[in-house]
């Protein structure tokens, strides 16, 4: 299955490549006709922008011709008749062109193809209506010793046409900042200024390092479209791949990033829920273990009482006493078992007292080569236990420290608290833990030893954690001197 999910996440990674890569080379050759086509426009601006200065070069002629024609015309030594016609020809034939001819001191003698409210002979070229007659410096005519002016204007149908290349230049900047692609672009001039953007956010366009690191990595992308509107230099065209494009380029990464995650996830839970159903299967063994031992148990007793009865030799030498503790110890074992699976009840026990009564208990089962200390650092320290479980806990503890031992050394058990938590301390002189092994001797079935299972420490640590809401680690160890066990118990349930 795992395989299966993995050819399945590799199949849908590389077909998404595939047309990621089939989008991309589409979106290049729209990008290269956009950019054939931005070339192509700019050669028709530049071409009607030299159009637009020739016309004004003509206009500036005929304002020069039509000066000229005023000024023979005023001649008094023109006698031919023809050359007097042609003049006033050329005078009367200008239709298109706004001019104005003023004295020295300003005064408005003759104007054509203006619109002037007022009386001719009332207006001054220098009062209010001063901007309504030129665009360009005035063309000076003299007569003898006085000097007359004519000003002029850019005909109707240039300023028309001027108009029209104005939307053309207007039109040519969005058709390169909005482009069809909805790609970043950033047109700017030989020295790297910026002149028009699209698609990037004006903040950014701000800062002119931020400006540098977009316009270099747009280069890497794409070579710039370099245009030449006819305004005195080149401009630079750079442009990136559109934001769609550059999320499918990443969509396939998530997309196996999520399908992994789906992948861990499935397995955690089945894992999950197969240890749910093994620890299942080992609490109703241990139910089931309580059970059967009930019985043969109970005969024990009964049969210890009916030698009490019937052999009071064996009460002497103290053997019926001990075969009942041993009874008793069997009763609490079952006991223990029986309440693996369900909640125990906590109640508050005495630390010391908790702590003897299982030190005196391994003390007469185990070798007299064996030392056992204790100490409480005060007798009414209390804890929040259950009683049965907690000393199986310490009874696990012990046991694998005598046999760490080898039967000979030393047990120590330190207790200490605080205001919420009770700190017990088991230190052994045996042969101590790798450091390797410190982190595993808690799970199931880990064991150093021929015999067991190997769930000794895992069931300690369990009833410490899971029912006692508390913690045991190994707080130190050296291989060949031994090894501290620590638990941490919340003094209140």
């Amino acid at each position: 299955m795992l395989l299966i999910a993995v050819g399945i996440g590799l199949f849908t990674t590389i077909y998404t490549n595939y047309l990621t890569n089939k989008m991309a080379k589409e979106e290049k050759r729209k990008a290269q006709l956009w950019a054939s086509a931005i070339t192509s426009r700019a050669k028709l601006v530049r071409y009607t922008k030299d159009l637009f200065e020739r016309l004004a070069t003509d206009e500036r002629k005929k304002a020069d011709v039509w000066s000229q024609a005023t000024k023979r015309l005023s001649d008094p030594t023109i006698e031919d008749g023809e050359e007097l016609a042609f003049l006033t020809q050329i005078i009367t034939g200008n239709t298109d062109i706004p001019v104005a001819l003023t004295d020295e001191d300003g005064k408005l003698l003759m104007y054509r193809n203006f619109e002037i409210e007022g009386e001719k002979s009332k207006l001054n070229i220098s009062d209010r209506q001063f901007d309504v007659f030129h665009t360009y410096p005035p063309i000076i005519v003299a007569f003898g010793p006085k000097k007359n002016y004519i000003y002029y204007k850019d005909s109707n149908l240039f300023r028309d046409l001027k108009k029209t290349l104005n939307d053309i230049l207007a039109s040519f900047i969005t058709e390169v900042v909005i482009n069809t692609a909805s790609a970043p672009v950033i047109m700017t001039d030989p020295a790297g200024t910026v002149k028009a953007f699209g698609n990037i956010d004006s903040a950014e366009i701000k800062k002119p390092e931020r400006v540098k690191e977009l316009v270099a990595d747009m280069s890497l992308r794409h070579d710039p479209i370099e245009v030449d509107l006819g305004d005195g230099g080149k401009k630079f065209i750079y442009y990136d791949d559109s934001a769609v494009l550059k999320q499918l380029r990443v969509f396939p990464y998530i997309q196996l990033g999520v399908f992994s995650l789906f992948l861990v996830f499935s397995y955690f839970a089945f894992s999950s829920s197969r240890h749910a159903e093994q620890n299942m299967v080992w609490v109703g063994m241990a139910k089931e273990t309580a059970h059967q031992l009930g019985t043969p148990i109970s005969s024990l007793g009964a049969w210890i009482e009916y030698l009490k009865e019937t052999e009071p030799n064996l009460n002497e030498n103290n053997a019926l006493a001990e075969m009942e503790h041993d009874v008793e110890r069997l009763t609490l074992v079952a006991d223990r078992f029986s309440k693996i699976g369900s909640v125990p009840q906590l109640k508050a026990e005495n630390v010391k007292d908790t702590l003897q009564r299982n030190v005196d208990y391994m003390r007469r089962r185990s070798s007299k080569d064996v030392t056992f200390t204790l100490e409480v650092d005060r007798d009414d320290l209390t804890f929040a236990i259950n009683k049965q479980l907690f000393d199986w806990v310490l009874e696990n503890l012990y046991k694998n420290a005598l046999d760490a031992m080898q039967g000979a050394g030393s047990i120590t058990t330190v207790a200490t608290g605080d205001s919420k938590w009770v700190y017990i301390d088991v230190t052994d002189s045996g042969c101590g833990i790798p450091r390797a092994n410190q982190k595993t001797i808690f799970e199931p079935g880990f064991s150093t030893k021929r015999r067991g299972w190997g769930l000794g420490l895992s069931l300690t640590k369990r009833i410490v954690e899971s029912y006692h809401k508390g913690k045991i680690y190994v707080k130190h160890s050296e291989v060949g001197k031994g090894t501290t066990f620590r638990i941490e118990v919340p003094r209140e349930a």
